[in-house]
């Protein structure tokens, strides 16, 4: 007696729906990332001479850039008026005047800048205020 081969089919697998799959989670992973990007302000410290004054851990920073805008805490302004400042420092210090309040900026602000911020901090009640500068470059003899 003799039989009949059954003829094998190759066993294949079929990638088409895995590559549909791993294309909608792509699509799907890139339309609902959000990218944000925190906006800095570029700062260049005025130089003094002095100590150097160990950080406090809790405290305000307000940032002003060479242009004369505000941060308040790495938190970009919307606008330079003195109510926006205000505003900000109550958000961020919660009523709270006791906390320490560090202005740091650059090298060619206008004064004006700092006086409002300095006015701003004076009108809520804050009483420690600094200035931030960076140390004195050393000038060598020729």
């Amino acid at each position: 007696m003799k039989f009949q081969r059954q003829s094998r089919e190759d066993v294949t697998v079929n990638l088409t729906p895995l590559i549909d799959v791993v294309f909608l989670l792509l699509i799907f992973f890139m339309v609902t990332t959000t990218f944000t990007k925190e906006s800095h302000l570029e700062i260049d410290l005025p130089e003094a001479s002095g100590n150097q004054v160990a950080e406090q851990p809790k405290q305000i920073e307000i940032l002003i850039s060479k242009q004369g805008n505000y941060a308040v805490n790495s938190q970009a302004l919307v606008n330079n008026s003195i109510a926006t400042i205000k505003n900000a420092l109550q958000k961020v210090s919660n009523g709270d005047t006791s906390l320490p309040l560090v202005i740091t900026a650059d090298a060619n602000t206008p004064y004006q800048a700092v006086v409002t911020a300095m006015d701003a901090a004076g009108q809520m009640g804050f009483v420690h205020l600094r200035v931030t500068t960076k140390q004195k470059a050393e000038e060598s003899s020729p």
